[in-house]
This record gives C-alpha cells, structure tokens and sequence, in this order.
C-alpha cells in the first residue's frame, strides 16, 4: 500500500535521504508514489537487463551494486547503506544487479513518477545530483582502497567502511556492528582470497583491533589501531 506522509515523517533516514530537500507538501506528494518493500539476504531489488522501471531509497539494511564479467565472475561496483539511492533514472535498461545483503527496507517508487516530480521540484533534483556525487566519492574512496598494495590495508579500510555505514549519524563510526558481506564476497571486492580474509582477521583478532563476535559480528577494540593498519 501506498506509505503515508506520516510514515515519510518518522522515518529513520529522513534527513539524509533525498527527500530531505522537500517540504511537508512535497513530501506528501512523494509519499503517494512510494511504498515500503521488504528483501531478505540475498534477494534481488533491481536486475540487470530488466527494463528500469523504479528507483528506491534504502532506509535499513544494506545493498551491493555488481555486474557478471564476460568470464561468469560477479564484481561489486559499490556497497549501498541506508540513505543510499538505488536504480538508474532517466535510462530504460537496468544496467546493474542490485541485491540485498541483509534484511532490507527500500522506500520504492516508480521511476516515470519520481522523474515527474524532479521536474516540477528543482530541490529534488538537485538532492539527487548531491547524493549522486556523494556517492561517486563513495566508489573514488572504495577504488583507492581496492588500490593499496597491502591485503591488510584493503581488509581494515573496509572494515571502517562498514563501521561508518552502520552508524546512527552520518559523521559517525559503530562500535559494533554485523558483516553486511560474507567472507567470499569481502575477497571479492578487495582482490584477494576467503582465506587470505579470514587470516587477516584472525591477525587483527590476536592484535586487540577488533573481536569477532559469531559469523558476522565485529566489535571494535582500537578504533585509532584499526585506522592506522588502513593507512
């Protein structure tokens, strides 16, 4: 069913989300296109190939950008947090899977309806152009880590990305937070092996950096330790 204005009000990423610039009229206006969707891990939101008919912010959970390379190999283009924009406007084809990687909330919206609204709302607009080079710093940050020459550089800054991602304030970093990536996936995006992974873990673990907690759960022990083994 369509969300409510009220809902739009209390949600948790409304002052970091595009709809931020909008006003409560405006907002009312978005509220009646969108809806609350719900993904389980591993569902898909957006499949490459499909015709590009809706655009969704995420309000919980998180998301992978990746596409299949001509040899059958996934690689992930970007990780999305809550506030993050997902799908392609002003496109007919879905370019990228877009897939869940923990139970997900995504406010959805048809896209024909929400570029309607960027046209008659200039703040909506240019929301979108700000989320859109926000994120473009994102993927230049992910790219420079991607870049270092050392696995335990590469495993530590991704750590602290997802430290920041799981925080309740954008400025912030979580303490204490679950792998939104599976140890495969993490070698996947970094460049590296499931094993090399779980190695560079174990040495952080051993260190006092950080202490595992279950198959996903990382607690952060020498934030300013954990930063200087990304340097």
């Amino acid at each position: 069913m369509p969300q409510s204005a009220r809902v739009c009000e209390d949600c948790p990423v409304r002052d970091q989300a595009v709809c931020a610039a909008l006003d409560s009229k405006e907002l009312a206006e978005l509220a009646s296109i969108g809806q609350h969707l719900h993904y389980a891990r591993g569902e898909t939101i957006f499949a490459a190939g499909d015709d590009s008919i809706a655009c969704a912010t995420l309000i919980s959970g998180a998301a992978k950008i990746s596409a299949i390379d001509a040899e059958g190999t996934e690689r992930i283009v970007a990780l999305v947090h809550p506030a993050g924009f997902l799908g392609q406007l002003f496109t007919g084809t879905a370019r990228y899977d877009v897939t869940a990687l923990t139970e997900t909330r995504a406010c959805v919206f048809p896209r024909a309806g929400f570029e309607r609204l960027m046209e008659s709302h200039p703040k909506l607009t240019r929301s979108i152009l700000e989320r859109t080079l926000a994120e473009l710093d994102s993927s230049r940050g992910l790219a420079d880590l991607l870049g270092r020459r050392d696995v335990k550089e590469r495993v530590a800054g991704l750590l602290l990305t997802f430290a920041r991602a799981a925080a309740p304030s954008p400025c912030g970093m979580a303490s204490e937070f679950e792998l939104p990536l599976s140890r495969e996936e993490m070698a996947s995006l970094i460049g590296t092996t499931i094993e090399t992974v779980s190695r560079r873990l174990t040495e952080m673990e051993r260190d006092g950096l950080i202490e595992r907690k279950g198959a996903r759960g990382i607690v952060l022990r020498q934030r300013a330790g954990l930063a200087e083994a990304a340097a």
